[in-house]
């Protein structure tokens, strides 16, 4: 297939723009993501815009909120932005991938004394939010009618000075709404950071993406698995290999000692202790697990 991103001599290089947070809780991962993915990016002191020196690609750092719009624009060919801002903003985007970082949730949170009965509970209340269209949408969804008020920060704080009888906000671990006197109720929407897409992107910078992408599912795919080393009785070779899935089938290689194998294999770190565990009871020994730092499948 023609590599669409070369160019004839003479011509500008094909380059794909991306958006990411110029500051902020996606930023530094956003940045250490691109870096996993073998692009080095410099974007010194203050600078809105930088290049990277081995990769055709632009970073432009702008506010979170605007990531969307720039993408629709097609200012940015893509972009780093936490899916709250995607639904909140309802651009013409499309989401390609979710990235594993930023996780958080969009609740609903009422003063600690209060009891909550569920969504009625907020009927003809007033409810603080930076996110008034995701807040709206649930409580349609739900039959409530409330006094949604929008403000742009510090919405822990709005029961507290009588602004509001509920919030709806980002929350990760809980200890903001517990020193506002606020606890969580309902979380309406699970969120992390996710890789967005100018919707009539070029085949050029669309065969970039797609470049971009293989590097990027190659770094979520090795920090979801452990590669693992264990010595294995050769009279409890079939039941080890058994319980180990790999990518395709486990290494097997025999030791110096008679009557013993090692075994290679890759596990799922949702399985990670649980199959150890078996493992274990089966008679494996010497159980090396090692981090994977890309996984090519």
């Amino acid at each position: 297939m023609k590599d669409l991103t070369t160019n004839t001599p003479g011509a500008e290089t094909v380059k794909l723009k991306l958006a990411i947070q110029k500051s902020g809780r996606l930023h530094d991962d956003s940045i250490k993501l691109l870096k996993e993915c073998g692009i080095d990016i410099s974007n010194g002191v203050n600078k809105l815009k930088a290049e990277a020196s081995n990769f055709p690609i632009e970073v432009f750092f702008l506010r979170d909120d605007d990531i969307p719009q720039y993408v629709e624009d097609a200012v940015a060919d893509i972009g780093f932005v936490g899916e709250n801002v995607v639904y909140e903003k309802k651009k013409k985007v499309d989401v390609v991938e979710k990235l594993g970082f930023g996780k958080c949730r969009l609740s609903l949170a009422i003063r600690k004394g209060e009891e909550y009965t569920g969504p009625q509970f907020l009927a003809g209340k007033k409810i603080a939010t930076s996110y008034p269209v995701i807040l709206g949408d649930y409580l349609k969804t739900q039959g409530v009618s409330a006094e949604i008020h929008e403000i742009s920060g510090s919405v822990e704080i709005a029961p507290g000075i009588g602004l509001a009888d509920a919030i709806c906000d980002l929350v990760s671990s809980g200890s903001t709404l517990f020193m506002n006197g606020l606890k969580e109720t309902e979380s309406i929407l699970q969120s992390q950071a996710v890789l967005i897409r100018y919707q009539q992107l070029e085949a050029a910078k669309q065969q970039l993406l797609d470049r971009l992408m293989f590097r990027i599912q190659a770094v979520k795919k090795a920090k979801n698995n452990k590669y693992v080393l264990l010595n294995a009785p050769n009279a409890k070779l079939k039941e080890i290999i058994g319980l180990l899935p790999g990518m395709k089938s486990p290494t097997v290689l025999p030791l110096a000692e008679e009557g013993w194998s090692s075994v290679h294999s890759v596990l799922n770190e949702n399985d990670f202790w649980d199959i150890i565990e078996q493992l274990k009871a089966a008679g494996a020994q010497g159980i090396l697990v090692v981090p994977i730092e890309k996984m090519i499948v």
